[in-house]
């Protein structure tokens, strides 16, 4: 409807033939690239891909982020922050590279031996040897999808760990561009290994809001989760990072315990009081659970809408590990009172799930936690008002002993 009336308002307002076109499908496309920036996993080719059969062209791709950062700040205060913006730079990026090159299948090794060698040019203090035995350790995926800045600081704090025989290594940063804190975990992965981490976030008041999943050749771990304490959300709008040494103390001692197994964190969370305002009880949210095996070439991806709560993210992430999926990577979104978290899986054999039982099960799975999400809580029974003449006769009854009290005083 909106292209419609671009494509006939244009020209009255001088608009050239060409131009018009580019407002019509700017109109017609406005929601595709905060959509794909916030519910697609960027370091899978094939949403890159995806996104760039959409636009077609380098011109298009820049009329689109500026028009996504008006339309988004434009929206509300709360809206717009820094790590939408980080989403979309990386969006913005990896599209124009595509455009320019592609990501074609016999380029991919290329660009994973170039991202080697920028990380052994940053780590030239380390031996052949060292740097070998680290390189060997990230599949494809993992050079991919990160930076030479952050993959210099996962190979310290995974050689340390491994040095020191350390079954659990954590590092904290603040990330001032997404607002919020990077927090890096090392340790052997294991069915429910998302799960507990959610969990134990969770407990501690923290609020995922991006996570990066990779299991190394070695079979350990190495996720990046980035939180935002709720404990701040008084300070800056969605939240802020986690500071202060006190507060990441109780962050990271959380995460001990937890994947130690000497927390309960069901028990845990249900006895945490909500952070969330109590006004947002008062919103509904319809829970939906889509499912699609086309969005990525590797993985079943699942997106997931519904109504925030403390907790949310571990008892989704709990139900999948039951069903036994394996969970790739994770995008996590909260408007508000409605979350939106995607989730990339797999099966226990690595393979995307096509059996339309086995998709049944996971979609009554999730809508099961979402619809306990959305439970309004018991309403106090409402207060009847009396009728008028029981209410008098309350009002006499409780005053004649008073009046017999008055009369026995004077008489004394």
């Amino acid at each position: 409807m909106g292209a419609e009336v671009a494509q006939k308002l244009c020209p009255r307002l001088g608009l050239s033939e060409e131009e018009t076109e580019t407002v019509a499908w700017l109109v017609r496309q406005h929601l595709i690239m905060s959509y794909t920036a916030q519910r697609r996993d960027l370091a899978d080719p094939k949403t890159v891909s995806d996104f760039v059969e959409i636009v077609q062209s380098a011109e298009r791709l820049r009329l689109l982020l500026i028009l996504t950062v008006a339309d988004m700040k434009a929206t509300g205060p709360t809206v717009w922050n820094s790590w939408k913006a980080a989403l979309l730079r990386e969006l913005y990026f990896s599209s124009e590279d595509f455009m320019t090159g592609g990501i074609l299948a016999e380029r991919k090794q290329a660009r994973v031996e170039a991202a080697k060698a920028a990380l052994r040019k940053e780590l030239s203090g380390w031996t052949d040897l060292d740097f070998s035995w680290f390189a060997a350790l990230g599949y494809a995926d993992y050079w991919l999808g990160l930076d030479t800045v952050t993959q210099v600081r996962h190979a310290h704090l995974v050689r340390a760990a491994e040095r020191d025989k350390k079954p659990v290594a954590i590092e904290t940063r603040v990330d001032r561009a997404r607002g919020a804190t990077e927090l890096t975990i090392y340790t052997g992965d294991h069915a429910g290994l998302f799960s507990t981490m959610a969990g134990a976030i969770a407990v501690s008041g923290g609020n995922i809001v991006d996570a990066k999943i990779f299991t190394m050749t070695n079979g350990m771990a190495l996720d990046t989760f980035w939180v935002q304490d709720t404990l701040a959300w008084g300070a800056q709008s969605g939240g802020g990072p986690y500071e202060g040494r006190d507060r990441l103390a109780d962050l990271e001692t959380s995460i001990l315990t937890a994947l130690g197994g000497k927390k309960r964190l069901t028990q845990e969370l249900s006895m945490r009081p909500a952070i969330w305002p109590s006004r947002t009880r008062v919103f509904k949210v319809v829970p939906r659970v889509l499912i699609d095996d086309a969005a990525s070439s590797a993985h079943t991806v699942i997106e997931v809408n519904g109504r925030d709560r403390p907790g949310l993210l571990f008892d989704l992430t709990r139900t999948l590990t039951a069903l036994g999926l394996q969970i790739a990577s994770a995008k996590i979104s909260t408007y508000g009172e409605r979350v939106v978290d995607v989730f990339y899986v797999k099966d226990i054999f690595g393979s995307k799930i096509e059996n339309k039982a086995k998709l049944e099960k996971i979609k009554a799975g999730l809508l099961a936690v979402l619809a306990e999400a959305g439970a309004e809580e018991p309403a106090a029974a409402p207060i009847k008002a009396e009728p008028r003449s029981k209410r008098r006769s309350r009002a006499r009854a409780v005053a004649r002993p008073r009046q017999r009290a008055r009369a026995r005083a004077a008489a004394r």
